[in-house]
């Protein structure tokens, strides 16, 4: 199941699954009748099924309403990847409130509803994995995205310790840190150092999935660069950009 069936690195990783054997796939997302292309690809790809369902992630209210429907209809969860998010505009949060809660409210608290219900669902089967993209960008927090990179922080946060809440369950976690994907959400933007595309962060997802990772950054280069951008002194940290 991808939550945030329109987002192109989750589309990725459901191609790759349903080539490595994977036979369904539950699209959720707004405006799920819109998903033509997304279900052409994974059917292109050997999908028998491809199950739309209409998911607002920030209506968290009906989280667990949504997710008990699609494993009444399709039996126990496999694997499941949260693919939703926003970046938001960093200095339109720095005015507006409500976009900064927006922002915030989708990439941090929508996960912390969904993944704690997905986790009590899946712990109730006993089995199952879950998929969470996390980001550098909540590594260390920069003053050029803020408000993207605390939500992710949070995010990155709340999810290690999940994983580590469901040691022994039957449960697996997998947190995945890419650094600036280029594609939709950042077309426009000039590519950070180390940049991914869509199909690589999902290349190494369902890689470190099959040998059971925790973790995984995406490029890996970026693992040991942030243990050392952990000790740039502050001053020259803010000047970063994005």
């Amino acid at each position: 199941m991808i939550l945030g069936g329109r987002s192109e690195i989750g589309l990725a990783v459901g191609i790759r699954l349903v080539a490595g054997g994977a036979r369904t796939v539950v699209l959720a997302a707004r405006r799920s009748q819109d998903l033509d292309e997304q279900e052409a690809a994974l059917r292109a790809a050997g999908a028998d099924t491809v199950d739309r369902v209409e998911f607002d992630a920030d209506d968290v209210s009906r989280h667990r309403e949504v997710l008990d429907e699609i494993a009444r209809r399709h039996g126990p969860l496999g694997v499941v990847v949260t693919a939703f998010g926003i970046l938001g505009d960093q200095q339109r949060a720095e005015r507006d409130t409500t976009h900064a809660l927006s922002i915030v409210h989708t990439d941090y608290v929508a996960h912390v509803a969904v993944l704690t219900e997905l986790a009590n669902l899946l712990r109730e089967q006993g089995s199952g994995s879950l998929v969470v993209f996390s980001s550098v960008a909540g590594v260390r927090v920069r003053r050029a995205n803020y408000v993207y990179g605390s939500a992710k922080a949070g995010l990155d946060g709340f999810a290690s310790g999940l994983a580590d809440a469901l040691t022994g369950s039957g449960v697996r976690l997998l947190l995945v840190r890419p650094g600036f994907v280029v594609g939709r959400m950042t077309e426009g933007m000039s590519p950070a150092p180390f940049s991914s595309t869509a199909d690589q962060v999902a290349d190494a997802t369902v890689r470190a999935l099959r040998r059971g990772r925790a973790d995984v950054w995406v490029p890996a280069i970026l693992r040991p660069v942030f243990a050392l951008m952990r000790l740039l002194p502050r001053p020259l940290w803010r000047r970063l950009p994005r």
